[in-house]
């Protein structure tokens, strides 16, 4: 991540309507599975902290954070956000079967090499401990912001999939999210590649990460809380972003 995005990230990850946004849905989501407030869960990429203070006030106590950002940590630090370090996603320093949840936004497309994130990742599951993980969408979305965030690929809801089930995890549901912009994203990014080329070469500045006017920040976290409603009860067939919840199998 560039050090000016990272700067405006961290300034935008509270109230930003994006991140907002996936924060509504993760956190719904996680409350929807039943875990007891004594589950072990690890947030892998847990930034400044929002989603672990969320989880902390919704009374889940045994939490872990870790986040390849010094920065990032140390804002956590600041915000008195416990049980969060340094550490890198793809290499966990910590013992087989410790969590019952790893939840893992936004990481694995930052990730080179896919496969040893996710078996480390089921490593540390306990046997039927779930993974939750969200990455962003079909790689006709590529980009300058996925330049900017040092991004290796996207997905497609069965690329993820297939890549869950390589690392022997089984994919209990998967969908698209923020399908309410899909098709206005798709078409500016079409407009971009006719303009500029196929991939951008640029690697500063702060890609997509703009605040916005309160109202129509407003607007669009509402837009995006409709949705996640939605997701309680379909799956979407398209969207900015696909997700996946999987389970290591008990044998």
């Amino acid at each position: 991540m560039q050090v000016q995005y990272e700067a405006l990230y961290h300034q935008l990850e509270e109230n930003h309507w994006w991140f907002r946004g996936r924060r509504d849905i993760v956190f719904d989501q996680i409350k929807r599975l039943g875990l007891p407030a004594t589950a072990a869960i690890l947030e892998i990429g847990c930034s400044g902290g929002p989603l672990q203070q969320q989880l902390r006030e919704a009374g889940f106590h045994n939490l872990t954070g870790i986040d390849i950002s010094e920065t990032a940590i140390a804002l956590a630090h600041q915000r008195q956000i416990p049980n969060v370090s340094v550490m890198d996603g793809a290499r966990l320093n910590f013992p087989d079967a410790s969590f019952d949840l790893v939840v893992a936004s936004d990481v694995l497309e930052h990730i080179e090499d896919e496969q040893q994130a996710l078996r480390e990742w089921r490593r540390v599951l306990r046997p039927g401990g779930q993974l939750l993980v969200y990455v962003p969408a079909y790689q006709q979305l590529w980009s300058q912001h996925d330049v900017v965030n040092r991004h290796f690929r996207r997905y497609t809801g069965t690329t993820l999939k297939q890549a869950l089930q390589t690392s022997q995890l089984q994919v209990l549901r998967h969908s698209y999210w923020n399908f309410s912009l899909f098709f206005p994203t798709y078409l500016i990014r079409q407009a971009q590649r006719l303009t500029s080329g196929t991939k951008p070469a640029e690697t500063g500045g702060t890609g997509d990460l703009a605040a916005l006017p309160q109202p129509l920040n407003r607007s669009l976290i509402w837009l995006l809380q409709a949705e996640n409603r939605l997701l309680r009860h379909l799956n979407l067939p398209v969207g900015v972003s696909v997700f996946a919840l999987a389970r290591k199998p008990v044998s």
